[in-house]
Order: structure tokens, then C-alpha cells, then sequence
């Protein structure tokens, strides 16, 4: 394998002279991931993966106000992508040279597409929007001011030692937890009620919420810094781990070829013809189906009636896809997923550890309803805490992966307030989103070469593992960054929400870096499922010979037949 330019961890590289550069900086991070996850790969998709060509207009600093190699870290995992998607490619039309590129400014732009997404015009701040939206929010957490709150970051008892609470689905249960009624629509000033669920959060330690938190079975967690989860035995556990895992389910099943299906794109798409069944729900799990559509696979996404979903991720994350809802308890919808499952190649499972075994749909469960037809599945779980280790059954989302793995310390620290901020934008949900797409794809692979059936793993917490280990920007890159954006972000403190810190994010990062919002990023279709046009981020990578693209606009959850019938194709998608 050809060896990577290396690139330092900080703003210099060995010589005062020498400055960092992102592009260099992906490099480096491209090596540092084949290293962690080579025995995760094929070898046939290596070449691909190293002639891989890194577009970017920035010769300057990068683009976020933070300490973390977000813009390479997560364009280094697409060249991965692209790599394993053109070796699948190459099944079709023999092992060839292929031009790859990836757009270091789609990729930074990626990481917040669901803070660029807009459906009639309107963003996911703007005060109008839930009239666009299909109302999931079933318990209401996110309904008032006061209940979004009991999804933060706050100060315990003990001094310097923060606990995150997270009730962003219910938000009832994180409230009377610390001794607060679920409902106070008389508190509407933002401070007013930070200060107090903060002063009822501090009236504990953290051990004794942990306690608390488990007791009741809610996501929440300790913020830790890197070190002090290395020396977990959770952490030491997940180190171990690539950022990803393929396992074989079994090998009975012979060779499954790819289907290479025609369809209404420019030209061939590398999964038309793939069917996937997608149970998940917010970022991560359906940033997996997100980027299967984007290769043509046609995708269902599958959510129960009785579960809660944050409306507006929906615009963003259903992307290209059908949406339907089943409830798995009920024994008709149980008969009509288990019809779908019969022509389904790969399975997507973003619940808890345990979740589908519970209903029945675990791996090996999907193994024996589909063992008859005598062609291979791939089933791919992505989780918060991993799957492994003591934590691995524990719940949890985005903010807390990044609390407990050491991201929202490296965050504050290098912010300058001496304690943690939760980074901007939901980036470890579309990084670990990147990497069950490439676990997914590489099944695919080895199923249409090998036979047999396979299981992907991965999880927030390795993601931010995966970032963590790249190295932070040194002091003076940071300086550099405080010059260039608006000193309010760096006023942020621990208990600042993700609304508030994404909303100082954005309008800095707007103001400094105005090419990430170039109209030549977006793409705009109208929506029947929104009845209303949507705006969404073009996909990141080309591969040549291929169309990488969405066939279809996105709608809301539970929107289509629970069929695979009738797939629709809207030509303002297929623009380019």
C-alpha cells in the first residue's frame, strides 16, 4: 500500500515554518483510520482508497471554531466509502482506475446538514417550522423551553464535575429525577431555567445520579476527559475496537451478486436494486440509510407509531428513502415486516443493545426467518456506548458519547473556560452515520464474493475514539481561531444548550468561512411527504463511472405503503 504524506497534530509540522493545512491533515487522518480499521476492509478496495482525491479551497485555518479534526476525520472516512463503493463497482465492470474526489467543503458541510437542511424555506430554528413538520415529539419533550433543557450539561455537587442529563425524549422522566415537576410553561427565560435545573442537578453528585439515571433506565452520564476514560474498563475495552467491526453471521449461504439494477440516474448507481429495512430513529442510525440511498439502494425506513422522534431531523435524515410505520408487537404489522424482510439485504438497528432480540429481530432471529432463500443478510447496529464492554447496554445520543469519551472537555479546555462545552452540531451522529455505511457496504461486498451473511458494528463513542486519537489543534491554532470568530462563541459555558451553541456556531462559522454555504452544496426538491420544497446537502464524494445522488426528496416518518412497490423518482434530484 502506498504510504500517506503525514502531517502533524498540531499548527506546525516539525519546523516553525511549516503550516498545518487540512488537506494534509486529512491525509494523515486517512492513514491513522487504515491503520485502526485495516482488518476491517478489503484489500481489494486499498488502491482505491489511497488514490482518493482531496478537493478543498481552504489554504487557511479550519473551518470550526473547535480543538477537533472534524473536516478531516470525517473526510477521511469518506474516502473510505468511496473507496469500498468503487471495489463493489468494480465487480460490474472489472478492477479499474477510478476517479474518486472528495469535497473537504461538502464533507465540514455534511456534519451539519440537518442545521442546513430547510423544508418551505425555513431551517430548524426558525419559529414557524413545526407547522411543516409531522408532530413525533409524542411525549412533548421538546415542546416547551424548560422541558428542552432536561437534555444538558450541569454542574453536580462536588466542584469541576458535570453530569449530563438527557431527556430530549422524555423529558419528564430526566426532570422528576432531580426532584423538578415535568411541566412549568410559566418558565420561559432561558437562564431562569438553567439556573434552576442546575441548582437542583448540583444538590448531587455524580455517582449519585449515576445511580439515579440507572435506576430509572434514562440516558445521562458523568462528562469524563480522555484520560479518565482510557482508564475506564469501559474505555480500555472500546480502545481495543476498530472504529467499526464486520463479523460473519454464517457462511451457508452461496455468492449473492449485486443486482447492478438500471435506474432513472445519469448513470449506474452502485446499490440500485439493494433493499434495506431501516429501524431507527434521530441522527445516527438513519444517517446509515441516508448514505446507502445515496449509492441507490432503495430504503424503508420502519418506525413504531408509539415512539418518540425529533420532527425536524426527519427532513434531513429521509433522505432518498420510503418511510412507514410498524408497530412489532402488534402480529399484523409483525406479519407485514417479516413480508419485507423476505427480499431485504440489509437490516439497520439504532436501538439499545437487546432492543429487536426482544421483539424477536435480533441477528440471529433475521438469520432464521431469511435462512430458507438461501441469500445472506447484513445486519448493521450502530449504538451510543459501543458493543462491548460494561457500558455497552447502557442508552444514550450524541452529547453523550461526547461527554463521556473526553470531546466536550477537549471542547471547553481549549475554549478557554476550564470546563466542558458540548462541541457544536450533531457531528459524531453523521461520523458514526459514515462508518455503519461503510460496514454495511463492505458486507454487501463480501456476501456478493463470498457468500454468507455478516454483522456491523459501530458506535458514537468510537467515533469520537477515532477523533479523539487524531490529536487536538495546538494553543496557537486555537488562537488563531479565536481571532477569526465572533468572541460570543467563545463566551459559551457548560450549561449553554446544543440549540444555543449550534446557534453561535453557525452564524461565526456563516460569517468566516461563507464557501460552506455556497449555493453549489445544495440541492432543493419539492416534497409530497412536507408538501413543500426542501433543501438538503449534495452528497460528498464522486466515484467516476458511477452517479452518487438521491432518486427521491425526503419526507416524514410513516409517510408511504409498507411496500416495495412503487418507488418513485423526483427529476430535480437528479440534477447535478
Amino acid at each position: 500500500m502506498t504510504r500517506l504524506m503525514a502531517a502533524g497534530n498540531g499548527y506546525t509540522n516539525g519546523t516553525a515554518s511549516h503550516k498545518y493545512t487540512l488537506f494534509e491533515g486529512t491525509r494523515s487522518a486517512l492513514e491513522h483510520l487504515l491503520s485502526r480499521a485495516n482488518s476491517q476492509l478489503p484489500e481489494e478496495c486499498l488502491h482505491h482508497i489511497v488514490n482518493v482525491d482531496f478537493s478543498t479551497a481552504n489554504t487557511g485555518s479550519p473551518y470550526f471554531p473547535s480543538p477537533l479534526k472534524q473536516t478531516e476525520a470525517i473526510s477521511a472516512l469518506k474516502a473510505v466509502e468511496a473507496g469500498v463503493a468503487a471495489t463493489i463497482a468494480d465487480l460490474a465492470e472489472g478492477s479499474q482506475a477510478r476517479g474518486i474526489e472528495v469535497d473537504l467543503e461538502r464533507a465540514s458541510a455534511f456534519l451539519f446538514s440537518t442545521y442546513l437542511a430547510t423544508v418551505g424555506g425555513m431551517d430548524k430554528a426558525h419559529p414557524k417550522v413545526k407547522k411543516m413538520l409531522k408532530d413525533t415529539d409524542l411525549l412533548q419533550a421538546q415542546s416547551i423551553l424548560y422541558r428542552r433543557l432536561s437534555a444538558n450539561l450541569y454542574q453536580t455537587k462536588t466542584p469541576g464535575e458535570y453530569f449530563h442529563l438527557h431527556g430530549s425524549l422524555e423529558a419528564t422522566k430526566a426532570l422528576n429525577m432531580v426532584g423538578l415537576e415535568g411541566h412549568r410553561p410559566d418558565l420561559t427565560d432561558y437562564h431562569e431555567c438553567i439556573r434552576i435545573i442546575e441548582d437542583h442537578v448540583s444538590r448531587f453528585t455524580a455517582d449519585e445520579l449515576e445511580e439515579m439515571n440507572c435506576r430509572i433506565k434514562q440516558a445521562g452520564v458523568t462528562c469524563l476527559k480522555w484520560e479518565d476514560f482510557q482508564a475506564t474498563e469501559h474505555g480500555q475495552a472500546l480502545i481495543k475496537e476498530p472504529p467499526w467491526k464486520l463479523e460473519t453471521l454464517d457462511s451457508d449461504s452461496p455468492p449473492a451478486p449485486f443486482p447492478f439494477k438500471p435506474s432513472s440516474a445519469p448513470k449506474p448507481q452502485i446499490l440500485a436494486g439493494i433493499r434495506v429495512l431501516e429501524l431507527c430513529r434521530i441522527i445516527a442510525g438513519p444517517a446509515i440509510g441516508r448514505g446507502l440511498a445515496e449509492y441507490g439502494a432503495e430504503v424503508i425506513k420502519i418506525t413504531s407509531p408509539n415512539l418518540s422522534d425529533v420532527p425536524f431531523f426527519q427532513v434531513d435524515g429521509n433522505l432518498g428513502k420510503h418511510t412507514i410505520d410498524l408497530n412489532l408487537r402488534d402480529a399484523n404489522d409483525r406479519k407485514t415486516f417479516e413480508e419485507l424482510l423476505q427480499s431485504a439485504d440489509v437490516i439497520l438497528d439504532g436501538y439499545r443493545p437487546g432492543s429487536l432480540i426482544r421483539l424477536g429481530y435480533g441477528p440471529q432471529q433475521i438469520l432464521q426467518l431469511t435462512k430458507h432463500r438461501q441469500r445472506g443478510i447484513v445486519y448493521v447496529a450502530e449504538n451510543c456506548f459501543g458493543h462491548v464492554g460494561p457500558w455497552s447496554s447502557r442508552p444514550g445520543w450524541q452529547q453523550i458519547a461526547d461527554c463521556v469519551t473526553g470531546v466536550a472537555w477537549a471542547q471547553g479546555l481549549a475554549m478557554g473556560v476550564g470546563e466542558p462545552v458540548v462541541p457544536p452540531f450533531p457531528m459524531s451522529d453523521y461520523g458514526t452515520g459514515c462508518m455503519g455505511t461503510i460496514a454495511a457496504l463492505t458486507g454487501l461486498y463480501k456476501r456478493a464474493k463470498y457468500g454468507g451473511s455478516y454483522m456491523g458494528t459501530t458506535s458514537l463513542a468510537q467515533y469520537d475514539i477515532y477523533l479523539l486519537q487524531l490529536g487536538l489543534y495546538d494553543k496557537r491554532m486555537m488562537s488563531e481561531l479565536r481571532e477569526q470568530h465572533d468572541d460570543e462563541f467563545f463566551q459559551l459555558r457548560h450549561n449553554d444548550s446544543v440549540d444555543e451553541v449550534g446557534k453561535r456556531a453557525l452564524k461565526t462559522i456563516r460569517r468566516v468561512h461563507p464557501e460552506l454555504f455556497e449555493e453549489r452544496h445544495m440541492q432543493e426538491c419539492f416534497s409530497r411527504g412536507f408538501n413543500a420544497n426542501i433543501r438538503t446537502v449534495r452528497p460528498v464524494v464522486s466515484v467516476e463511472g458511477t452517479w452518487n445522488g438521491f432518486l427521491r426528496s425526503s419526507r416524514p416518518n410513516g409517510f408511504d405503503k409498507p411496500t416495495w412497490e412503487d418507488w418513485e423518482v423526483d427529476d430535480d434530484m437528479l440534477k447535478t
